[in-house]
């Protein structure tokens, strides 16, 4: 039986991939990857289909890729395997088995070793042990804890050294590619592993400009730069997004963790010369709290920063994602509100609002006592109280984290939410209500249907605002129609009877003249209808700046400046063939 060293990866998702068992194939000599097979699977299948399908495959040596999110079934595997395959030798390597390999093989004492740090070079030696046997001994390859111990300290790889992943698409079909043109991070955040290495290697323009041009040439749908902080060296990031923005296929899309407080004018004035959808941004706040920000020694001028997102803002055309995290020394629960309102305000196309996670082998993992830092002792490690928040308060944060994922980050209530928050003192207060209405009447948060959404949203409303009611029934309408042309018109949705002459009228003119959908060449009136949708609005709500100004005077319903209220219309066309490239809303012509 040829022998067959099998590298597994156990993704969080199936769009994922794992660029790292593709990087140690593609590190190994040319000779040696024809003993290289590589499984992925996902953490929704059962530990038992996983463990049948590596049965089948045969392997003669094992390789686990383990991190945080795969751990846990990893571990189960770990238990079963020798059961079925016996004295086949099984490897660990990734972040969640460097920091502590001693406790690891205690647990588990049959493995045959585990691969600290960076594991290409280690691999391709380990490899050519089992098919070469050269070197003779294990203890002779760097970079590996075995049951007799730790083997020499491995210097870090030459980026230049490691090979392009993506020689061929085919497996990573509907899935996101990962791209690195850089390792190490030159800032210390307590609670990132990436603080560990300083050193900060590129990898040389001329390649990543040749690797890049293949994911333009083949229409990669997205490419996720797992670069920390990207723009942490300012030519190195300039180079790279000048040829994206000069090479620029129209399709693919992106993504960049970067810090934008450090952001210079030379690199906002091209960023905002991108066509929309080009690229996005993720860009990690974490906390306002300046004795936090000390605490877990994160070097940010937030005044910067958020000047450096307004002038991106202005653009219009880069999808702004801004990350929160819960659980840090010194944020307590009204300190953290602050922070989330400060970045909320900032209008961000995403907020995520995660929590700390104590990672094996960063500071905050040695810290965590002197902060009183209580935290899950199974991956993910999160946190589960600290000095400053209770338990208590950190389920509510999770319950308001909850509503901000279903309401805000959908991108499906863009208008109703702005006007909504007025009827609050502000817009962490209108969350925190609407988790304890979601809590009082037995909502469940777990994938609610579209259309409940919109319900429980307009109750909600109702509740707190009901004078307001026909004015939040309206932007629920106009937001629904935004994002999709429905088949069946929602409860809220105000009755058509009296106006369906005049949108017919509309159409049989639109047929003949051609004013407002120029594009739809071809096409009579009942199928113009179908394609689009034409709705009539008593209030002005897709303008949120004039509904958000003029919710005082809106305070009993009525309209402003209306001689006959319930009467005077105006008609909003929803063009679903021409839609904004960044949120995919339909565009919009006021008749």
């Amino acid at each position: 039986m040829k022998f067959k060293f099998l590298l597994i990866a156990v993704n969080a998702k199936y769009i994922h991939s794992n660029p790292a068992i593709y990087s140690l194939r593609a590190y190994a000599k040319e000779a040696g990857r024809q003993y290289v097979e590589l499984a992925e699977y996902t953490i929704n299948q059962s530990m038992q289909e996983i463990l049948a399908d590596i049965y089948r495959r045969k392997p003669s040596v094992i390789g686990f890729s383990c991190y945080i999110w795969n751990w846990r079934i990893i571990q189960e595997l770990l238990v079963e395997l020798p059961k079925v395959l016996p004295h086949i030798p099984i490897y660990l390597g990734g972040p969640e088995v460097s920091y502590d390999p001693e406790v690891i093989l205690l647990q588990y004492p049959w493995l045959a070793g585990i691969m600290i740090g960076e594991g290409e070079e280690t691999f391709q030696e380990l490899l050519d042990y089992y098919v070469e046997a050269m070197p003779c001994n294990l203890t002779d390859i760097k970079g590996l804890y075995l049951p007799s111990g730790y083997t020499p300290f491995r210097p870090l790889t030459n980026m230049n050294h490691i090979p392009f992943l993506y020689d061929t698409l085919e497996p990573f079909e509907n899935k996101i590619i990962y791209y690195e043109t850089s390792r190490g991070c030159p800032y210390s955040c307590s609670y990132c592993l990436s603080s560990i290495e300083k050193a900060v290697r590129l990898r040389d323009m001329d390649i990543v400009k040749k690797e890049l041009q293949f994911f333009l040439d083949h229409k990669v749908k997205q490419v996720k730069f797992v670069d920390r902080t990207f723009n942490c060296n300012h030519s190195h990031a300039m180079a790279i997004w000048q040829f994206i923005y000069d090479h620029d296929n129209g399709v693919t899309n992106f993504h960049f963790e970067i810090s934008a407080d450090i952001l210079k004018a030379d690199e906002i004035a091209l960023l905002r010369r991108f066509r929309p959808g080009l690229a996005q941004l993720e860009i990690g706040v974490q906390s306002v709290n300046g004795h936090t920000l000390e605490a877990i020694k994160r070097v940010m001028n937030v005044d910067k920063l958020e000047q450096a997102v307004a002038a991106l803002q202005e653009g219009k055309n880069l999808h702004l994602h801004l990350d929160l995290i819960a659980g840090l020394p010194y944020e307590d629960y009204d300190s953290f509100k602050i922070s989330f309102q400060r970045v909320y305000g900032l209008r961000p196309e995403q907020l995520q609002l995660g929590f700390l996670k104590v990672l094996k082998g960063s500071q905050m993992w040695e810290r965590a006592d002197e902060y009183g830092i209580q935290y899950m002792s199974r991956p993910p490690y999160e946190v589960l109280s600290t000095r400053w928040l209770s338990y208590d308060e950190i389920l509510r944060l999770k319950s308001i984290e909850e509503m901000v994922e279903l309401y805000y980050n959908s991108a499906q209530f863009t208008h109703t939410l702005p006007f909504l928050e007025k009827a609050f003192p502000d817009s962490f207060t209108m969350y925190e209500a609407l988790a304890d209405f979601y809590r009082q009447k037995g909502y469940g948060v777990i994938s609610p249907a579209r259309i409940q959404r919109y319900q429980i949203l307009l109750e909600f409303a109702a509740q707190y605002d009901g004078a307001r009611k026909a004015i939040y029934q309206e932007l629920l309408t106009y937001d629904m129609y935004l994002r999709e042309n429905l088949k069946s018109r929602p409860d809220f949705a105000s009755e058509l009877s009296e106006w369906k002459e005049a949108i017919k009228e509309f159409y049989r003119k639109e047929e003949k003249e051609r004013q407002f959908l120029p594009e739809y060449v071809g096409y009579d009136w009942k199928q113009l209808s179908k394609m689009t949708h034409l709705e009539p609005f008593l209030y002005p709500v897709w303008d949120m700046e004039q509904m958000v100004s003029g919710y005082d005077a809106w305070g009993d319903g009525t309209v402003l400046n209306s001689t006959e209220q319930g009467k005077q219309k105006d008609f909003i066309l929803f063009d679903y063939q021409q839609r904004n490239p960044l949120n995919y809303e339909a565009k919009v012509r006021h008749i």
